[in-house]
């Protein structure tokens, strides 16, 4: 092939001008990037190898060898993996192929830590060579193709790039990159093997350099002391030494392993630049033998409720590398989670079909969830609020002082996907309760367990009271609050969208019977006594006359029509019958283009309001209850069915 000239995506482009401006207090990611890259490009080989071990042509030894030339301004990553036809570097290096592109480029606010977070994160770690390089030149040929095939990619990292065929007698790819006159303390031994050892040094892989020793300056002159011998420096002597550790960090002893390589590791393999929130590392042995190194992020990733993401944790067999996001090891509903698992058992040849039938994975899948709820119900443990904490704290060691707070903050970010699970895993649903948390009628933060509630339920109380809403202020606001807010009974406010789906699968916490406040008819039990219930009868029977003229009014929009005692100020609310579908839910399903059945809801009406007693024998009844019943609606979150027919009625009794 002739050299051809094509035009990068206009996203590449976008974020070409972004790394080659905005991005110099972030540097070194350009080699950790590169790296990385170089490795996964070995691991696809030695994945395809398995069926055809001719691709490893004459060079079974996989590794990556960094070289430099001060002179010429270079420096070059090389591997001997996969490599890539002509194609694959035009659709490769020319294209972001990862889907989000759109939502990629939207991401991007000008802060740099964030910016090069995101780099990292969206795979298109192979432009944060702009960073340091003027020019990248990359000569690649894939595995198995003749030498004649070989391919050169030239760009100046501007708006396009040049591709031609090349002969190349060695697969796999060298990234030379021409480096920028501030960026030449990159070609220099040192600074090269701190940059490994600080980002590269689990890569199972050996990172190769060329040695380099001291060599004194040539004599000259003898007679002259001063000006008789050229300067002496680093010369290279042609053999190649391995800088990194070369061990998968997950196979090393934990001992022997630091915090901070661990987080390193995370950061590696995530390509996330905050460290973990925490992590587990572990040898599992007995039917099903496998290593576990798992951890949480201390943020929620920018495609955490993407539904065409894949997610899953890295799986080895053997110390061989098999696939990026195996899915099948990991629940759904812990897809934050990122790590590695390195089995004994499976085949080398393991597909993803494979996987979801292995009776070895079913294992390493419920051993690896057990294991996250562990560290989660760990972190809960310690995580107490200041006050609480108080005098303890000096008797917890500096690991467990670590954790205070900590669950919170997982909590935060990744509260509403642990929800999921209680309609996903119906194992471990009772240690799933008992790790979520919320905002109450006591407390605005997101902090209150069951547990919490139950150990303060007033005495006499029956049910773990809560209600759903779209947001804390609806929540806090709700008109069926106001009796559990006049008898000081706290009640739950839960706000996820996940919450209303989740509760379907918990109806009791402990022996306790969770009720929502918004569903059946009123009953406080033993916290009413006898003459608010007398009082209730009697209201309920004096309005009789009232409330079948209501029903009538109201025929076409509530299933029915009482009187209730859970309204302090209200005139009215709107609930639903124990078993049917809360009206949130049938609206959320509704957004979300899913079919919901119509619900019609109960009209509770307060006897003692102003309002409500004018109903009796007003010439204006059937306008006042629809407006009752459209404000109660309102209340509850929804929009009334006409609300121009609202308007004219509230502006007719206005006026």
């Amino acid at each position: 092939m002739s050299k051809q000239t094509h035009a990068f995506q206009a996203e590449v482009a976008q974020l070409l001008h972004l790394v080659t401006h905005s991005l110099y207090s972030n540097q070194e990611i350009f080699l950790r990037e590169l790296i990385s890259n170089a490795s996964d490009a070995c691991d696809k080989l030695r994945f395809e190898a398995l069926n055809n071990t001719a691709l490893y042509e004459d060079a079974p030894d996989l590794q990556v060898r960094l070289s430099f030339d001060k002179a010429a301004k270079t420096l070059t990553i090389t591997d001997n993996g996969i490599g890539m036809t002509a194609q694959e570097a035009i659709d490769h290096l020319g294209t972001i192929a990862k889907s989000g592109t759109k939502d990629f480029m939207s991401k991007l606010s000008g802060d740099q830590k964030s910016d090069a977070q995101l780099i990292g994160q969206f795979g298109v770690g192979f432009y944060s060579g702009f960073i340091v390089a003027e020019k990248i030149t990359v000569e690649t040929r894939r595995a198995g193709a003749a030498a004649a095939e070989g391919v050169r990619w030239i760009s100046g990292g501007t708006g396009d790039f040049e591709v031609e065929t090349i002969q190349r007698a060695e697969r796999g790819t060298s990234v030379i990159l021409h480096l920028r006159e501030e960026a030449l303390d990159y070609a220099n031994t040192w600074k090269l093997k701190e940059i490994v050892g600080k980002y590269s040094d689990h890569i199972s892989l050996p990172i190769l350099m060329e040695k380099e020793e001291w060599q004194d300056g040539e004599l000259i002159d003898p007679n002259d002391e001063n000006g008789g011998r050229k300067p002496g420096g680093m010369v290279k002597t042609g053999e190649w030494e391995t800088i990194n550790k070369a061990s998968a960090l997950w196979t090393r002893p934990k001992k022997d392993i630091s915090d901070e390589q661990y987080a390193d590791f995370y950061k590696q393999i995530s390509r996330d630049f905050e460290a973990p929130l925490t992590w587990t590392h572990n040898r599992v042995e007995g039917s099903t033998e496998y290593t576990q190194l798992l951890y949480i992020p201390s943020k929620a990733p920018q495609d955490l409720w993407n539904r065409d993401k894949k997610a899953g944790i890295k799986l080895y067999v053997k110390r061989v590398f098999i696939m990026d996001e195996a899915e099948a090891l990991m629940p759904s509903y812990l897809r934050f989670v990122k790590g590695v698992v390195d089995s004994a058992d499976l085949p080398l040849n393991v597909s993803r079909e494979l996987l979801q039938e292995s009776r070895d994975v079913k294992a390493i899948r419920e051993g690896c969830t057990k294991r996250v709820l562990s560290m989660l119900e760990d972190l809960a443990k310690h995580d107490k609020a200041p006050e609480s904490a108080e005098g303890v704290t000096d008797v917890l060691s500096d690991e467990d002082k670590a954790k205070l707070g900590q669950y919170a903050k997982f909590y935060a970010e990744f509260g509403a996907v642990l929800k999921e699970g209680l309609g996903e895993d119906f194992a471990n649903k009772d240690r799933l309760s008992k790790l979520l948390r919320f905002a109450s009628t006591t407390s605005d933060t997101v902090s209150v367990s069951f547990a919490d509630y139950k150990a303060r339920m007033k005495e006499g109380q029956d049910a773990i009271y809560y209600i759903t809403a779209d947001t804390l202020a609806a929540a806090k606001n709700s008109p069926q609050l106001e009796v559990f807010k006049k008898k000081g009974i706290e009640v739950l406010l839960m706000t996820d969208r996940v919450d209303e789906w989740a509760l379907n699968f918990v109806h009791e916490f402990d022996g306790t019977p969770l009720q929502s406040v918004a569903k059946g008819a009123f009953d406080l039990g033993k916290l009413q006594d006898d003459e608010e219930k007398k009082a209730a009868e009697d209201a309920a029977e004096t309005f009789k006359p009232v409330l079948a003229k209501l029903k009538e009014a109201l025929k076409d929009k509530a299933e029915d029509v009482r009187v209730t005692s859970r309204l302090v100020d209200s005139p009215a609310c709107l609930v639903v019958t124990d078993d049917g579908m809360s009206m949130q839910l049938a609206r959320m399903l509704k957004q979300a283009g899913q079919q919901a059945p119509e619900v019609k809801p109960v009209l509770e009406v307060n006897p003692e309001h102003a309002l409500v007693k004018k109903l009796d024998g007003s010439v204006h009844f059937h306008d006042l209850a629809h407006i009752l019943f459209d404000q109660a609606l309102l209340a509850e979150g929804g929009l009334p069915a006409d609300p121009a027919a609202y308007v004219k009625r509230v502006n007719a009794l206005l006026s």
